[in-house]
């Protein structure tokens, strides 16, 4: 007897009306709106959900989202996850560490302030806040009460990050040293330390449909925007305006720049790494 034949799907395999009734159901579940990603790119990570889950068709796989919970939030993982590495882009992070950190810690000072926020936009597993997190370890300011605030859409993926518990492979930017320092080895992964995990809170945002954006020293938001559409972009970046401090500081992903009338309220500092210090003028809220 033959066995049944798996269909190999590709992005273009979904209709227009396949692609809207997943659209629906994600808006409906979870709160997502695909609408305003890249359409190209999201139909790509569709058809690998599709794939995984050897579905018979676009109606069985839809059936089954309907019921099962974990299916559907393995899909929007699917949409929305990035890839991500402690100190991606080290020269990035070498620049928050010798530079950029020190600063907010001393305008903090300056300003009678005794709180930072830091806050990494889709963290994805958190290796982005956590490696930051660990940059304050090593920041020396205990006279400061510095919150690293990671959030991203799914729920699951955050509570892998919670777990700190991560591959090799995700610490091939690690120098031996640090990974000495914070992490534990557990069987064939890396445990990294409470003391670091403690200083990072995880919690679900949507930065396309929540209008609430916590105040931050600084957000990172990197390899995020390149899934959005032109409009999205500069919603999101206004919205980043509102909420960074004076001065305080916008980094975004190497191939992302900033766009449209926002440009204004920011003043590239290292632009090679895409690092943007906030400036005083205020944000263009038409763009909202």
């Amino acid at each position: 007897m033959t066995e049944p034949t798996v269909p190999t799907w590709n992005g273009v395999d979904l209709s227009d009306a396949e692609f809207t009734a997943l659209m629906e159901l994600l808006r409906d579940r979870r709160q997502f709106d695909l609408e305003q990603y890249k359409d190209r790119c999201v139909r790509r990570r569709i058809a690998k959900r599709l794939r995984i889950s050897q579905a018979a068709d676009f109606s069985d796989y839809l059936k089954r989202l309907d019921i099962d919970q974990d299916e559907l939030d393995a899909l929007l993982a699917t949409i929305s996850i990035h890839v991500s590495q402690f100190f991606r882009n080290p020269e990035t992070f070498q620049i928050l560490e010798k530079n950029i950190l020190p600063d907010l810690c001393r305008q903090a000072r300056a300003s009678g302030r005794h709180k930072l926020t830091l806050w990494s936009a889709g963290c994805a597993s958190g290796e982005e806040p956590y490696s930051l997190a660990m940059l304050i370890d090593d920041l020396g300011a205990a006279d400061l009460e510095i919150r690293v605030l990671a959030t991203d859409i799914s729920e699951p993926v955050l509570e892998k990050a919670r777990a700190g518990s991560f591959e090799a492979a995700r610490l091939r930017e690690v120098p031996e040293q640090v990974i000495k320092k914070y992490f534990r080895p557990d069987k064939d992964r890396y445990q990294l330390i409470s003391r670091v995990r403690d200083r990072v809170e995880f919690i679900r945002h949507n930065i396309v449909t929540d209008r609430d954006y916590p105040a931050a020293d600084l957000i990172l938001c990197r390899n995020v925007l390149i899934y959005f559409t032109r409009p999205e972009q500069e919603r999101i970046l206004a919205r980043f305006a509102d909420v960074i401090q004076e001065h305080g500081a916008l980094v975004l992903g190497r191939s992302e720049t900033m766009i449209g009338k926002i440009r204004g309220c920011f003043q590239a500092e290292f632009p090679m790494e895409r690092i943007y210090r906030r400036t005083a003028q205020p944000a263009t809220t038409n763009v909202l």
